[in-house]
């Protein structure tokens, strides 16, 4: 099972993060959240870690310089972002790929941007919205419907995913914590989780908003990869 760490901030903490081969991991641009991203650069991060860069209802053109400055791989969208919106973006990338010798060091990006649209989800989620976003965004992730647009620390019935019936692989994310691994590696027996990609932490792993507790994530990781 793929994991993203999000909410990274601090440059050493990064590093250690990275040490623990996620797959993922993600910084947030969105000035209102505790775990905001202002460092000037990211520290160098192995090739098998996508840097994934989280936006809340941000101007395309301010995406596309974060993308460029930072070198992001992914985006995750986690604001009221359109399907449009999503469409505009994606061609952007897949454009700038066809027109340009991929080798170039004019082109940071391999083929394209990873889009990520996230959803706050509750029990009264009504999953037929997710259509229109199908085919312009490369995976969902389900986040706890909450007052924040992320972070807010607590999980979601997932039960409710008995409803999602498209195909389009998610990341599971909010308040999944060390206290949750047994309860996430039942999730992973169960029908519901056949399109689940990849699980998001963040909050219930940090000392402080944005620094993580390394030890805590290294027995997550190791607990669910020795049983799933």
């Amino acid at each position: 099972m793929r994991l993203k760490v999000c909410g990274m901030k601090y440059p050493d903490n990064i590093e250690q993060v990275a040490s623990l081969q996620p797959d993922y991991l993600g910084f947030i641009f969105y000035e209102k959240s505790k775990r905001y991203f202002v460092e000037n650069n990211i520290p160098k991060l192995p090739n098998t870690i996508k840097k994934v860069g989280v936006f809340v209802d941000a101007d395309i053109d301010m995406v596309i310089e974060k993308i460029t400055i930072y070198n992001l791989q992914a985006v995750q969208l986690h604001g009221h972002e359109s399907p449009e919106y999503c469409k505009k973006l994606k061609r952007h990338y897949e454009f700038i790929s066809e027109s340009h010798d991929k080798n170039l060091k004019l082109v940071q990006i391999k083929d394209k941007i990873e889009i990520i649209k996230a959803f706050s989800i509750d029990e009264s989620f009504n999953f037929d919205a997710l259509k229109p976003f199908e085919a312009v965004c490369d995976y969902f992730l389900f986040d706890t419907k909450g007052k924040l647009p992320g972070g807010n620390g607590y999980t979601f019935d997932w039960n409710v995913l008995k409803n999602y019936t498209l195909t389009k692989p998610f990341f599971l994310s909010g308040g999944i914590g060390l206290n949750e691994t047994e309860k996430v590696l039942s999730f992973l027996q169960k029908q519901e989780s056949k399109y689940c990609y990849a699980l998001d932490v963040n909050s219930q792993f940090e000392i402080e908003p944005g620094l993580k507790n390394i030890e805590e994530l290294k027995e997550f990781k190791n607990q669910i990869n020795a049983k799933h």
